[in-house]
């Protein structure tokens, strides 16, 4: 298991810190001395997450407050909190997700939901918080991505899947998607001269309520799904599949741009290693038009002029 470097004085904040990895990612964050701020859509379920993490470590600095990353109004108030407390982020981990949902669901503002809460959702995030970013020292960006993503397209034409939605493909598209905010933000904070680190991570197939939230979203009854043989034979515990995106936030061998995910079988389980992105994520011209077509979508663009750190 990945040992988490000293995080003490370090302000970090990760979405959907209730569950799964980004509870994972709190408690041992908190371990390790970090001020963590738990965003969660439901302050209920961050609270009682909070209630494990310290029962465990009694000394974590926990702080729940809410950000519902399908709501761009949601993450405005969100980002306008922590703005307001004036504090530099040292780390965001955008974390959060829903997987699979098998029938087009909208967010608040009318985005497909996965393409919505997976990507727009954490790019207006980064955008809005880049400010406290790069105020303080070494900051880092680290993004969940996942291994659906190598077979993910960007559909230009249909970015929203109002046409004919696919469960699968469009949750892929939002996963690639994710990619390319890393590698587009990593080449801004290179061209810029921010010292900024822009990483990704995924985690293989860990074993969290991801694989059963998603594709009941919206059943009166949770229906039986492939992924729950799959859990079963080739996944792994959420401990170790939290690995990649905490070294991806916090080791001091991650590089600007770098992905990492299992090493094990077939990228799905395994330590963790440096992960080369699939060629579609690579492509740094669609990159920047995706990039460009978030901010027309979310009204969220780069401050002017940001100093660099």
């Amino acid at each position: 298991m990945y040992s988490v470097p000293d995080q003490a004085g370090r302000l970090v904040v990760i979405t959907g810190a209730n569950s799964g990895t980004g509870r994972e990612a709190a408690r041992r964050l908190g371990a390790a001395g970090a001020d963590v701020i738990m965003a969660v859509r439901t302050v209920a379920k961050g609270e009682q997450a909070r209630a494990g993490i310290l029962a465990e470590y009694p000394g974590a600095q926990l702080e729940v407050r809410r950000a519902d990353l399908a709501d761009l109004a949601s993450v405005a108030e969100f980002a306008d909190g922590l703005i307001a407390d004036g504090r530099p982020v040292d780390v965001l981990i955008n974390n959060a997700g829903v997987m699979a949902v098998p029938d087009r669901t909208a967010t608040a503002d009318g985005f497909e939901l996965q393409f919505g809460s997976n990507f727009l959702g954490p790019f207006a995030l980064t955008v809005r918080l880049l400010p406290l970013l790069l105020d303080g020292p070494a900051p880092r960006v680290a993004t969940m991505s996942s291994g659906m993503a190598n077979v993910g397209r960007i559909h230009f034409d249909d970015l929203q899947w109002s046409r004919r939605y696919r469960a699968w493909p469009a949750y892929c598209q939002s996963k690639l998607a994710d990619l390319m905010l890393t590698q587009h933000l990593a080449a801004l904070a290179f061209e810029r001269d921010w010292d900024l680190l822009s990483t990704a991570a995924h985690p293989g197939f860990t074993r969290t309520n991801l694989q059963t939230s998603g594709p009941n979203l919206g059943r009166d009854e949770a229906r039986w799904s492939p992924l729950q043989l799959g859990t079963r034979l080739l996944s792994q515990e959420v401990q170790t599949g939290t690995d990649p995106m905490l070294y991806a936030a916090t080791s001091p061998d991650a590089v600007n741009g770098g992905y990492y995910g299992p090493g094990g079988r077939g990228g799905l389980v395994g330590p963790t290693v440096l992960v080369r992105p699939p060629r579609r994520a690579r492509d740094a011209a669609t990159a920047a038009r995706l990039w460009a077509e978030a901010e027309k979508l979310t009204g969220v663009t780069l401050p002017a002029a940001p100093a660099a750190a």
